[in-house]
């Protein structure tokens, strides 16, 4: 084996670790997989603006690239809050998907129009049933 194959070896190895790793953090407090797909199922209309409809606005990245951070930052929020979708078109954010906790959903929110400004956020998140 030539040092390249050699090399090639290693590092498929360490992003096999990596991955590993990084779908053992994705958890819910519990253990349980931090999986929303069923909760979004909830939201038939799932809300007027999509990501689809985004244009390639270099104002509109950087709100949800500063909305984003924020979220992420707050280690407080669950997984859920911290993978909510960020979607601004002409300055207008819209936050959709489904949190864990009104609490949560008022923080996003607050979060999302200290960036966007009052006026600016169109809040359509939901707050998951409890887990029965």
């Amino acid at each position: 084996m030539n040092s390249q194959n050699a090399l090639s070896g290693i590092l498929a190895a360490v992003a096999l670790v990596l991955g590993m790793e990084q779908a053992a953090l994705a958890q819910n407090a519990d253990g349980t997989p931090a999986d929303n797909t069923r909760s979004n199922k909830l939201d038939a209309n799932n809300g007027a603006a999509t990501a689809d409809a985004q244009k390639d606005d270099r104002s509109d990245r950087t709100t949800i690239q500063r909305i984003r951070k924020s979220l992420m930052a707050d280690k407080s929020l669950s997984t859920y809050a911290h993978n909510v979708k960020i979607i601004s078109i002409n300055g207008t954010v819209t936050l959709n998907g489904v949190v864990r906790s009104d609490r949560e959903k008022s923080a996003i929110a607050a979060k999302a129009a200290s960036v966007a400004g009052d006026g600016h956020v169109v809040n359509e998140l939901k707050v998951a049933p409890p887990n029965s």
